[in-house]
């Protein structure tokens, strides 16, 4: 109930624009529970909000000022060596999936950075580390169990119910994925402020246009943070050792900081400083790019500093553009069509824009102003391929508003009839999210 702790910690999410004030909350431990929460809510119509990690950052998609319901207890990881296959309960974090994998040597597709969300991540598709060599978190799952609007338990997979497997939708308790060999990685963080950003960038230009090993990745990260200009690298290596010239370049140039060592995959993925705007409000938007020729990767700075300038004016305290080059053999890895990507004939990969603020009165002008901006960057990058005006934004980067079609495609009607199947008294639009 309010004032307790655990209805805070229910409520809290990692940006508090995505907090509402809930009636009450609940922590069902069970399907079974789960299954009656569920269906006391679809009777009484009374409006709910499914909180997995807490790391969505549009307002009212996993909360509610109706009943909140936690999925924290379901907390537990279970690995197969028979199948090479672990059970993973969506209430957790990826840092606590991959620290208890560790003692196996093993690890799961998942989140590349501290603090996100099992659910949500996979449910959105899940950009990883291992995507150039494994594909989409969401082409590794094996199945999962979930608990229909109408409060029945399935576990579904591509057998039981190949349709509600391609959709991958509703509130899921559990996701079986497959694991995979896991020993130590290369990587960390750099960070360079001018005059030494232009350089970085040039070195991150030439990687994005010929690096071909699948175990390489990175994130280039323009940031407007206390008024200057910063530039971070996230570099990522599946092994100890990342070969000769491979990111040579942007060890060479100088920088105000750099944690990057061989290290265990844990380490690595704690590197990341994501949670160091924790509890500040914020939003994510997301654009489809396919390349990051030189005349877009400089329209995209242009507008970090511009728009960094703008939100700082309104009580902004961080601001990045985050360009997240992939191989184009990504969309390869799957055994089993998934409803996103809605082709896979051309890989996309995320560009994501990411602020940080303090003032409530002001969420209405960051999320126009993301809007804006994103409109911008994608009108550019169609100036350079005009393919990309039919590309589609990854899920979990779409802003509030983002229509169906622009993450689903041609896919769309398909998910509004499974919609209609599995969920015929609309129980779910009691909840938020993007609704079909």
């Amino acid at each position: 109930m309010p004032g307790t702790s655990s209805y805070l910690n229910d409520n809290e999410h990692w940006a508090a624009s995505s907090s509402q004030v809930s009636a009450c909350s609940v922590e069902p431990g069970t399907t079974k529970d789960l299954g009656k929460i569920l269906r006391i809510l679809g009777e009484s119509r009374t409006p709910f909000g499914v909180k997995s990690g807490g790391h969505a950052t549009n307002p009212g998609f996993s909360s509610t000022p109706g009943v909140q319901i936690a999925l924290f207890r379901f907390n537990r990881v279970t690995y197969h060596p028979e199948s090479q296959t672990a059970d993973i309960g969506s209430g957790l974090i990826f840092d606590d999936v991959y620290a208890q994998l560790a003692p196996y040597s093993v690890s799961v597709m998942g989140g590349r950075v501290s603090g996100i969300g099992v659910g949500g991540f996979l449910l959105g598709g899940g950009y990883s580390w291992h995507t150039n060599q494994r594909g989409l978190a969401m082409d590794t799952i094996v199945e999962y169990e979930l608990v229909k609007p109408n409060g029945q338990v399935v576990t579904v997979n591509e057998r039981s119910d190949s349709e509600l497997f391609f959709g991958l939708k509703g509130i899921v308790t559990r996701f079986t994925m497959k694991t995979f060999p896991q020993g130590p990685v290369w990587g960390g963080i750099i960070s360079y402020i001018l005059p030494h950003i232009s350089t970085a960038t040039e070195a991150f230009i030439k990687f994005a246009a010929n690096f071909t090993d699948p175990r390489a990745s990175l994130i280039h990260s323009f940031a407007y943070y206390n008024g200057q200009p910063l530039l971070s690298v996230l570099l990522f290596y599946d092994d100890s050792k990342p070969p000769v010239g491979l990111f040579d370049d942007f060890l060479n140039i100088p920088s105000i900081s750099s944690n990057v060592a061989e290290r265990d995959y844990v380490s690595l993925i704690k590197s990341f400083p994501a949670n160091q705007t924790s509890f500040t409000r914020g939003l994510f938007q997301g654009v489809p790019l396919i390349d990051s020729p030189p005349e877009l990767v400089n329209t995209i700075y242009n507008e970090s500093q511009t728009m960094g300038q703008e939100i700082f004016a309104n009580s902004g305290v961080f601001l990045a553009h985050n360009i997240e080059p992939f191989l184009p053999t990504i969309l390869s890895h799957a055994e089993s069509p998934t409803a996103f990507p809605p082709s896979r004939t051309k890989a996309f990969y995320p560009f994501n824009i990411y602020y940080s603020w303090t003032d409530p009165t002001a969420d209405d002008v960051m999320f126009e102003k993301a809007r804006q901006s994103s409109a911008r960057i994608w009108e550019a990058a169609i100036r350079g391929d005009p393919s990309i005006a039919d590309g589609t934004i990854y899920p979990n980067y779409a802003i509030a508003g983002t229509t169906l079609e622009n993450m689903y495609g041609g896919n769309v009607d398909r998910l509004k009839a499974l919609k209609r199947r599995v969920d015929p008294n609309n129980v779910m639009g009691l909840a938020g999210g993007f609704k079909f």
